[in-house]
C-alpha cells in the first residue's frame, strides 16, 4: 500500500499545480474509491469507502484530530511509528465510524 501511494504522490505532484501535499487526495476504481490524508509530518490516514461516499476527507481529518491525537498520541504507552495497541482508540475509532452517514451495515 505504501508504495502504491508514494508512487500516485509523485506522480500527482509531477503534474498538480497544487500543494504536494493537497495535490493527491483520493483515486476512484469501478468499485470502490481510495481516500487519502496526509498531515503535515508526514502521516497518512487511508480509508476505502464505496464510490458514493461523500466528506471523508473531513471525516479523516476528524479521525486524525479527535481520535488518533487525543487516543494515540497523548496516550504515553503508545510508541510512535508502532502499530496501536490501545484497545480504547480501537473501540473509540470503530464508534466514531459507525456513527457516521458514509457507514452502513450490509446484509449478508
Amino acid at each position: 500500500m505504501y508504495g502504491m501511494l508514494f508512487s500516485i504522490k509523485s506522480f500527482v505532484s509531477k503534474i498538480s499545480p497544487l500543494d504536494p501535499k493537497d495535490g493527491f487526495m483520493h483515486y476512484k476504481t469501478s468499485k470502490y474509491t481510495l481516500h487519502c490524508l496526509e498531515t503535515p509530518s508526514g502521516l497518512k490516514f487511508v480509508m476505502n469507502t464505496d464510490n458514493q461516499a461523500q466528506g471523508v476527507r473531513e471525516l479523516l481529518k476528524k479521525i486524525y484530530a479527535e481520535i488518533y491525537v487525543k487516543y494515540a498520541i497523548r496516550n504515553p504507552l503508545c510508541v510512535i511509528g508502532e502499530p496501536i495497541a490501545s484497545e480504547l482508540f480501537k473501540n473509540k475509532l470503530d464508534a466514531f465510524i459507525k456513527q457516521t452517514p458514509n457507514f452502513a451495515v450490509r446484509a449478508s
